[in-house]
């Protein structure tokens, strides 16, 4: 190996470097300080965890990102978090044990085996918001709307939110008893919209014309709020989809009201995170770039595996994706260099130097510092005193 082999990172994986590191850690502030006055208990679950725990109930799009390794102390399988979510989940049911609604968030990297796309991160830095104990309309208002108050607060204002619901496949793919087989065929061609394998496959099945007829509409169940309205027409025979729909509808309603002006995308066939999402599902995106920047849904039963079978939703966001964008900034804090004093043990000098880093200065005191900066601090008469650079 050379010398300039040792320096490089696998491919997926960055650094982040100043100033970019610093806007991204004011990003991750700025959203745990919103989260906590809403009520959200600050949670810091392990970077790895049994295999057992780690990809409970996730299906196999975590597996498949996950990275497994052998616990040298047990010799059982861990895996390294690719999703937090699972974790809290865990911590909800067995470590926690809430009486009655219970709200967490998290910070923390996690870690891809594969990458979502070519360009993204393997590793990115994930803050999200969870809400365990609450399975009612006003619980997926509270956490959408918490999502949305938190792009508010980064200083991005053109938000548009994208909704939809994973249980209207599923309940219309039981109702038609679909085998399991079939199923995962429908669902990467209605993923993907690719509406000329979808009539193939579709008109393969053994249904009715009306009922191959409803299939063959989800995937053009997009749009403004017109949507719903053309969505009842197609479901009106299914009353469990129809009262989703009515849900959905009570969120997007709650969301307007709250929020003027806002855009929302509706998305009948959106199925991302279908392996464990089980209702509502949705995301934000900055109106301008259409750049997805938050995305979460519903996924009750989670922990159902840790012996605790309730309602969750919950949301998460990529730091480095969101820091591009933010435009919080904070005030420049002015940097002084400080020059040598008598000794190590110049009394008078670190005194100062304390003083001035206490009132927000950045002071340097090396005495071979060479970076610009606003102010030096001299001796003059005996007293270190400020001196203004022009």
């Amino acid at each position: 190996m050379n010398t300039s082999d040792r320096w490089l990172l696998p491919d997926g994986i960055d650094e982040v470097l100043p100033p970019e590191a610093l806007n991204l850690e004011r990003v991750r502030r700025r959203l745990l300080d919103i989260f906590a006055v809403w009520g959200y208990d600050y949670v810091i679950p392990p970077m790895v965890e049994f295999l057992e725990s780690l990809l409970t109930g996730t299906g196999r799009d975590l597996d498949l990102k996950t990275f497994k390794i052998t616990d040298q102390m047990s010799g059982r399988m861990m895996g390294i978090r690719a999703d937090i979510t699972p974790q809290v989940a865990r911590i909800d049911a067995h470590s926690q044990n809430k009486k009655g609604v219970a709200r967490f968030c998290y910070a923390g990297t996690v870690l891809h085996a594969q990458a979502n796309n070519m360009l993204a991160s393997r590793a990115p830095l994930h803050v999200g918001a969870e809400l365990f104990g609450d399975s009612s309309s006003q619980a997926d208002l509270e956490i959408v709307s918490l999502m949305v108050e938190s792009l508010h607060s980064l200083g991005m204002p053109s938000v548009v939110i994208e909704l939809g619901d994973v249980g209207i496949f599923r309940l219309l793919v039981q109702q038609l008893e679909i085998p399991s087989e079939t199923e995962e065929k429908l669902f990467a061609l209605i993923q993907k919209k690719a509406m000329v394998e979808l009539e193939t496959c579709v008109q393969a099945l053994d249904l009715d014309a009306d009922h191959k007829r409803i299939m063959l509409e989800l995937p053009g169940l997009c749009g403004n709020a017109e949507v719903l309205a053309r969505a009842e027409g197609v479901f009106g025979g299914y009353p469990q989809i129809m009262q989703r729909l009515a849900s959905l509808g009570e969120v997007a309603q709650g969301i307007e009201s709250r929020f003027s002006g806002i855009q929302i995308y509706y998305d009948l066939s959106e199925l991302r995170g279908y392996n464990y999402h089980t209702g509502i599902v949705f995301a934000a995106y900055l109106g301008e770039a259409r750049r997805r920047v938050a995305q979460g849904g519903r996924y009750d039963s989670i922990g159902s595996v840790f012996g605790r079978d309730r309602g969750a939703t919950g949301f998460d966001v990529d730091v480095k994706t969101l820091a591009k964008f933010s435009t919080i900034t904070e005030a420049k804090r002015p940097v002084v260099i400080a020059e040598p004093g008598a000794g190590i043990d110049d009394l008078p000098r670190w005194e100062k130097i304390r003083e001035l880093r206490t009132a927000g200065y950045i002071v340097l005191e090396s005495g071979k510092e060479t970076v610009p900066h606003d102010f030096s601090l001299n001796q003059y008469d005996g007293e270190w005193q400020l001196t203004k650079i022009h």
